[in-house]
C-alpha cells in the first residue's frame, strides 16, 4: 500500500497568522509554495517555486556590490597582486616560480593560459578547472627561501588535463598549446 504524506496547509492569511514548530513545514494555497517554520517567526518563511526564479548571471552583479562585498569581509583593502610570466608546460617534477617579495601571500592561484585553440578555449583563455593525473584543481606549495617567494606546481610526469569548455569532459591537453601563470595576492 502506498503511503502518502500530507502537510498542514492553509492559505495565505492563514499561514501568515501561523507559528509553526522548528522545522516544520506548511503549504500556502493560496501562492502554492511551501513554508518553512523556526518555532519563533509568524508566518515562517516561504519558499521560491522554479517559476519564479530568473536565470542567474554572475555578470549582471553591479561592481558596487563587489565592492561593498570586499570592504565589508577584506580586513586589508589595499590587496596587491603579481603574476608570474606564462611559464612552460614540460613533462617534469615540477614548475617553480620565484617572485622578488620576501612575504607570504594572503592566497595565490594557478591558471592555465591557452596559446592555440585547443579543449574548447581560444587564444589568452584563462583556465583554473584544471587536474594533473587523477587530482583537481591543483594547488600551488608557497614558501620563502632566501628573501624571495616561491610558487611550485608538482607535476610528478604526470599527464595535464582541462575540463573541456563546451561538453565538460576531462580532456588531456597539448603542452604546446597551454602555459601556466601563477598569481599570488598580498
Amino acid at each position: 500500500m502506498t503511503r502518502i504524506l500530507q502537510v498542514r496547509r492553509g492559505t495565505t492569511a492563514q499561514n501568515d497568522s501561523f507559528t509553526g514548530l522548528s522545522g516544520e513545514i506548511t503549504f500556502d494555497t493560496t501562492l502554492k509554495t511551501l513554508r518553512v517554520h523556526d518555532g519563533e517567526t509568524l508566518g515562517g518563511f516561504a519558499l521560491a517555486r522554479k517559476d519564479e526564479l530568473s536565470d542567474f548571471d554572475i555578470n549582471s552583479v553591479s561592481s558596487a556590490f563587489w565592492t561593498t562585498l570586499f570592504s565589508t569581509y577584506q580586513t586589508n583593502t589595499n590587496i596587491q597582486s603579481e603574476s608570474s610570466n606564462l611559464q612552460s608546460i614540460t613533462n617534469t617534477v615540477f614548475i617553480d616560480y620565484e617572485f622578488v617579495l620576501g612575504q607570504m601571500p594572503a592566497f595565490s592561484n594557478i591558471v592555465l593560459v591557452c596559446q592555440n585553440p585547443d579543449a574548447g578555449y581560444s587564444i589568452d583563455d584563462e583556465v583554473c578547472a584544471f587536474g594533473i593525473g587523477d587530482y583537481g584543481y591543483p594547488r600551488a606549495n608557497i614558501y620563502v627561501s632566501n628573501n624571495h617567494l616561491h610558487a611550485r606546481l608538482y607535476l610528478n610526469n604526470q599527464t595535464i588535463w582541462v575540463f573541456h569548455k563546451t561538453n565538460g569532459t576531462k580532456t588531456n591537453i597539448d603542452n604546446t598549446k597551454w602555459k601556466i601563470k601563477f598569481t599570488v595576492y598580498y
